[in-house]
């Protein structure tokens, strides 16, 4: 008797939507004005945290990925201002806005996901200084937007908790 194989591919698309369901999850129920209080000193909102977890799935996945620029359309006429590196997670958009606008860039990394290898080497330039690693595959894309989406999901876990006392929300 065999036993089933699972790829490594589908461990990590696995791991990587565990991750943004919990983001979810998490911001499921808040009302709009809860979406947009900044819950901790530092003045980031849950729904910026959300759009900036949409912006990275384009940069990464389609940016450093593809070598092309990120397809990103917004239904509801507010124009994102320029990226600011030092100012806060926040944004004007609704947060079903950005919910969709997040599931929409969740399914284009998706698509590259599915459509090109583990290995395959990255035809766009990321432009940070990444210490101690070098970034060479759509491998380690996955890996770090693993990374990035968890450490998030626990930053939403926190604030959700600070907004309306709600704890335990998500997939573990």
């Amino acid at each position: 008797m065999s036993e089933s194989v699972t790829s490594e591919r589908d461990r990590l698309q696995h791991f990587l939507d565990q991750q943004r369901s919990a983001v979810l999850a998490i911001i499921e129920g808040l009302d709009e004005a809860q979406l947009h209080t900044p819950a901790l000193p530092s003045g980031w909102t849950p729904i910026g945290l959300v759009r900036h977890l949409a912006g990275a799935e384009a940069m990464w996945f389609q940016w450093v990925v593809l070598g092309t620029r990120p397809r990103v359309s917004w239904d509801d006429g507010i124009e994102d201002p320029p990226f600011d590196p030092e100012a806060p997670f926040v944004t004007e958009h609704s947060g079903a806005a950005v919910v969709e606008q997040y599931r929409r860039q969740c399914g284009i990394s998706n698509e590259v996901l599915r459509t090109h290898e583990l290995h395959a080497a990255l035809l766009g330039e990321h432009g940070l200084d990444w210490p101690d690693e070098p970034i060479t595959d759509l491998r380690w894309v996955i890996l770090h937007m693993i990374e990035e989406t968890a450490r998030h999901a626990g930053h939403l876990d926190a604030a959700r908790e600070l907004l309306d006392g709600a704890t335990g929300r998500g997939p573990r």
